[in-house]
This record gives structure tokens, sequence and C-alpha cells, in this order.
């Protein structure tokens, strides 16, 4: 055969081949273009069902022997108090001692630093978790009375939060796919199209804030611990096909 000729006939073939990969490739293209991805969402507002509170007390002295004495006097009337109101021994956690040593700085009649032992300050922790919210709240705000009995007492705000987490993000996931494929099922209806098969869908992180709040949302969640009532959110993407 003339080489003439098989050089036509191989470059023909090419050419067909060609069309061929291309309209597949076209066909590909507008099957994948022929779809709807719309973002659903899901909300939730409830009230926090475990609070978790803490409490400091400290003692200085320059004798560390007495200091421990006080501390351990002072932790025993706090663990009394919270009986008289009602804790439970077992919901009482107390920290071990942390001891810092103090030091008074100042300047001689000729500038230089001086440096003198202040005494020991020792301190412990008093935490609790209960799921008995009002009445922990109420301890917190009137924890005064143990200041009056002579002890040096400080108080941090309470803790909000919810143990059937599980249980609300399942229904907001649940919610917010519904309100996804809604919003799909309203475009392709909108086109004069028929909604297809789910292709693939991916939910967000669960973002959990104080309602009416002005708290941001974050790429990692968010979850607000200051706030009793909260109200809680999460996103759902839905691929669809449309014919």
């Amino acid at each position: 055969m003339n080489k003439s000729i098989i050089a036509v006939a191989i470059a023909a073939l090419g050419f067909i081949i060609g069309v061929l990969i291309f309209g597949s490739a076209i066909k590909n293209r507008n099957k994948t273009d022929n779809t709807i991805l719309v973002t659903g969402l899901g909300t939730k507002t409830f009230t926090s069902d475990l609070i978790t509170w803490n409490g400091n007390f400290s003692r200085t002295s320059f004798e560390l022997q007495s200091a421990y004495a006080e501390l351990a006097s002072d932790k025993a009337v706090i663990s009394e108090y919270l009986k008289s109101k009602g804790i439970k021994p077992e919901e009482m956690v107390f920290s071990a001692v942390d001891i810092q040593k103090l030091y008074n700085y100042s300047n001689d009649a000729n500038g230089n630093s001086l440096r003198n032992f202040g005494g020991y300050q020792l301190m412990q922790k008093v935490s609790i978790e209960s799921k008995e919210v009002a009445k922990i709240e109420e301890l917190s705000r009137n924890i005064t009375e143990i200041i009056n009995r002579g002890i040096e007492f400080t108080s941090s705000p309470p803790n909000y939060f919810y143990t059937k987490l599980s249980e609300v993000k399942q229904q907001m996931i649940s919610d917010a796919t519904n309100d996804a494929k809604e919003r799909a099922q309203k475009i392709a209806d909108g086109a004069g199209a028929k909604l297809g098969k789910l292709k693939k869908g991916s939910t967000g992180v669960i973002q959990i804030t104080a309602p009416n709040s002005t708290e941001e949302y974050s790429w990692g969640g968010t979850y607000n611990t200051s706030s009793k009532e909260k109200e809680s959110s999460i996103t759902v993407k839905l691929e669809y096909e449309v014919n």
C-alpha cells in the first residue's frame, strides 16, 4: 500500500478518535453542570442541664506550716458550708495545694534593687459539677456567706453544658437536610427542570451561642458555656442532579 495512503488513513483514524474523545468530554462536562448545590440550615434552642462552678481560697503566712494549717481549716469550713447547701461530698472536688513564695521589691538609698521574702501564699480550688443547675446558680451568687466567715474566697462564673447534645445534633442535621432539599426542589421547579437523585452531601460544624447574641461563628465550631440558654445551628450542603 502506498505510504501516503497509509498516512492519510492514520490521520483520519486519529481525527475520528479525537472527535469521539472530545464528544465524550463535552457530554460528561454537561452532565456535571446539570446539578444544583444547595445549603440547608437546622437550628435548635435548648436549656443547659449541667453546670460547673469553682471557687478559689488562699492563705498567706511567713511560716509554711502555719499557712497549711489555716488553709486546711478553711477547707473544712467550706466543705461543711457546701454540705449545708445540699451539695453532696462526691460533687466537691478539691484541687492540690498550690504554693508560691512572695517577695517584696524595693530600692535602697543608693538605688540598688532589694528583694525581701514576703511569705508563703497557699491556694486551693474547689470545683462542683451538678445537674441541679438552679441550686448551683444560687450558690455561686451567695458565696459572700463564706467570705463573711473570714475566708479569702473568690468565685468564678458558672459554666453551662448540655448532656443530650448528640440528640440535638441529629435532629438539626435532619432539619437542615429537609431544608436543603426543599430549596433544591424550588430551584428546579423555577427552572422548569426535574430534581434528580442526590449526588453527595456534607455537614458543617455545630455552632452553639447564646440566643440573640453577636457571637461569631468559627471554622472549628463554637460552644458558648457562659449562657444557660443556648441556640445551636448546623448547615448541610447537598448536590442534586437536575434532569
